[in-house]
C-alpha cells in the first residue's frame, strides 16, 4: 500500500504530520513521533513577541550601564552568549535535525512584518526543511479595513520569501470575505502551501474573578468540515500544496481530506487525547480501509471528491444550504 505523498517539495512516507504545538517541544517526544509514523513535524511556533523580548532584554543589559564606569564594562552581555527565547528556537531546529530523520518544518507566529522577519532566515540556517507562518492579525481597529488586513498577510508572505529560499507555508485563517482570492493572492505572494485552518485563541471570562482569561480547547471532529469544504473548492485551482488542520481524529478523517484535495494531514487534539502512539493506529487503519476500498495509492483518491470532481459542485456552495436546514430531524 502506496502511502506516500508530498508537501512543499518534501518527500514524505505518508500524509500525518503533528502539528505545531506543546508535543514538539521536547527532543525525546518528537522522537516518538517519528517512531510512532510521522511522515514529518511543524515545531512549535516562535511569536513575535519572544522576538521583541529578546530585542529589549539585550537593550537593557547592554544600554543601562552605558553610563557606569570603565571598570563595569565586564558586565555587557556578549551578544554571541546571549540566549532567549528565539536563539533556544534555533538551537531546537539544529537538535530536532540532529535526531530526527523526518522533515522538521519551524513556525513562525507573528502580526506585523516588523524584525521577526529576519528570524525567517536564522531558522533556515539552523536546518529547517521548511516554514510554516502562523500568521495572527485580530483586526480590531474600526479603522482599519478588510483590504489593508489582507495586505499585511501578502506583505508578509513576500517579505519572507524574499529572505528564505527554503519552502514557505501560510497557516490560513478563515476569517476572510473572500478565501478563495485571498489564497490565490498569498500563492502569487511566493507561498508553496497554504494550511487550512489557523484556529485562533479565544478568551473567556472568569464569573467568580470576572477576568478574561484563557481558555485553550481541543478541536473537536466537527471541526473539520470548514477545511473539508475549502480543500475541496481550492483542489486543482491553486499550484500550492494545500494542508488540512483542525478536528483530524481518525483515518476517515484523514481519507476524507486527502479526497478533497489535501496533500497531507496536520494532527495534535488527538494525540494530546490519546497519545502520539495513535499515529500509528491512524496509519493502520488506513492501509485496511485502502486495501478494503481498492485503493492502491493516495495520490489515486486525491481530489477524487473534490470541487471540480464531483457530480454536483453545488454541495459544497449555497445552493445545498436551504436543503441542509430542512433535512435535520
Amino acid at each position: 500500500m502506496d502511502l506516500k505523498t508530498t508537501y512543499l517539495g518534501l518527500e514524505l512516507k505518508n500524509p500525518i504530520v503533528p502539528s505545531a504545538g506543546p508535543l514538539s517541544k521536547d527532543v525525546d517526544s518528537l522522537k516518538q513521533m517519528e517512531d510512532a509514523g510521522a511522515a514529518a513535524v511543524v515545531l512549535y511556533s516562535l511569536f513575535e513577541e519572544q522576538i521583541e523580548h529578546e530585542a529589549l532584554e539585550f537593550y537593557h543589559h547592554t544600554e543601562s550601564t552605558a553610563d557606569s564606569y570603565a571598570e563595569a564594562t565586564s558586565y555587557f552581555v556578549n551578544s554571541t552568549e546571549y540566549k532567549a527565547g528565539p536563539e533556544q528556537y534555533l538551537e531546537h531546529i539544529r537538535k530536532a535535525k540532529e535526531a530526527l530523520q523526518i522533515p522538521v518544518i519551524a513556525s513562525l507566529n507573528g502580526k506585523s512584518k516588523g524584525g521577526w522577519i529576519e528570524y525567517a532566515k536564522k531558522i533556515e540556517q539552523a536546518g529547517a526543511d521548511a516554514l510554516e507562518l502562523n500568521i495572527y492579525r485580530l483586526a480590531a481597529d474600526l479603522n482599519v479595513s478588510g483590504q489593508e488586513v489582507e495586505q499585511s498577510y501578502l506583505d508578509i508572505v513576500r517579505s519572507v520569501r524574499a529572505e528564505v529560499k527554503i519552502p514557505i507555508a501560510v497557516k490560513l485563517g478563515p476569517f476572510f470575505s473572500s478565501i478563495a482570492n485571498i489564497a490565490h493572492e498569498i500563492e502569487k505572494s511566493g507561498a508553496n502551501g497554504l494550511v487550512l485552518f489557523n484556529r485562533f485563541y479565544q478568551p473567556d471570562i472568569d464569573l467568580d474573578t470576572l477576568e478574561v482569561v484563557p481558555n485553550v480547547l481541543l478541536s473537536t471532529p466537527m471541526a473539520m468540515r470548514l477545511p473539508l469544504r475549502w480543500i475541496a473548492i481550492l483542489y486543482g485551482r491553486l499550484q500550492a500544496d494545500l494542508a488540512a488542520t483542525s478536528g483530524i481524529y481518525n483515518e476517515k478523517d484523514v481519507i476524507k481530506m486527502i479526497m478533497a484535495g489535501a496533500k497531507v494531514t496536520q494532527v495534535l487534539s488527538c494525540l494530546l487525547k490519546f497519545g502520539v502512539g495513535h499515529i500509528g493506529d491512524i496509519l493502520t487503519r488506513l492501509e485496511y480501509w485502502m486495501e478494503a476500498n481498492e485503493y492502491e495509492s493516495l495520490t489515486q483518491m486525491r481530489g477524487s471528491m473534490s470541487y471540480n470532481k464531483v457530480a454536483d459542485p453545488a454541495q459544497f456552495e449555497r445552493a445545498n444550504y436551504m436543503k441542509v436546514l430542512h433535512s435535520y430531524k
